[in-house]
């Protein structure tokens, strides 16, 4: 297929009351542009980082009646899945697409991460940009811009991920819907490929 970004329609999915009618769409018009991008940014990935990297796209099967208010392509060095393990992450809100490096709360090694994150503090607030933005939790579309982040406010996250089991730690970019919208396959690629450049340093952490 030929990748031509995303659309509105594609945002528009996640309006849709129910989760048989959301789930058809999510499959019918959203699976296969993330089908294509795992297929792309794999090997990219895979020659960036230096561990060999598989894609895994959010199937959302242990869901029964709420639908999904997002979906994602993410990135690991695991064959089998990519939750306990430093990922990347390319999907959509409603509102707006993420592109995200990620430690999420299954990961076993996430406390010594945020013990990496604490130490190099100085280093991560050089390397990544103001505009990119941190989150503590996946399951919510907010985050924080780096910019609005206190050195303190910035060592609050990385001691939280250390201390409490639930807790995550996340940083990339959100580009709103109509900036997506805008952009052709070819340019987002683009943009994708940038910003996961940019987070490979956080990566190398682990």
């Amino acid at each position: 297929m030929k990748f031509n970004g995303f659309n509105d329609d594609d945002f528009q999915v996640f309006t849709i009351d129910g989760l048989e009618n959301r789930m058809e769409a999510i499959q019918q018009h959203i699976r296969p542009k993330l089908e294509y991008l795992g297929e792309y940014f794999s090997p990219a990935l895979s020659t960036m980082t230096g561990d060999e990297m598989f894609y895994h796209v959010a199937k959302h099967a242990r869901r029964s009646v709420n639908p999904p208010d997002d979906t994602w392509v993410a990135f690991a060095n695991n064959k089998r899945g990519y939750k306990k393990h430093p990922h990347f992450q390319i999907g959509l809100w409603k509102t707006h697409l993420f592109i995200w490096f990620a430690m999420i709360y299954e990961a076993p090694h996430k406390a010594e991460f945020g013990k990496k994150v604490e130490k190099n503090v100085d280093d991560i607030r050089s390397i990544i940009p103001p505009h990119f933005v941190w989150s503590g939790d996946h399951t919510k579309p907010e985050a924080v811009s780096f910019s609005s982040l206190s050195r303190d406010e910035f060592l609050a996250l990385s001691e939280r991920v250390q201390k409490v089991k639930k807790a995550e730690i996340l940083c990339g970019l959100h580009m709103d819907r109509k900036t997506v919208a805008e952009l052709s396959g070819d340019e987002l690629i683009h943009k994708i490929e940038s910003v996961f450049e940019t987070l490979l340093p956080l990566y190398k952490m682990n």
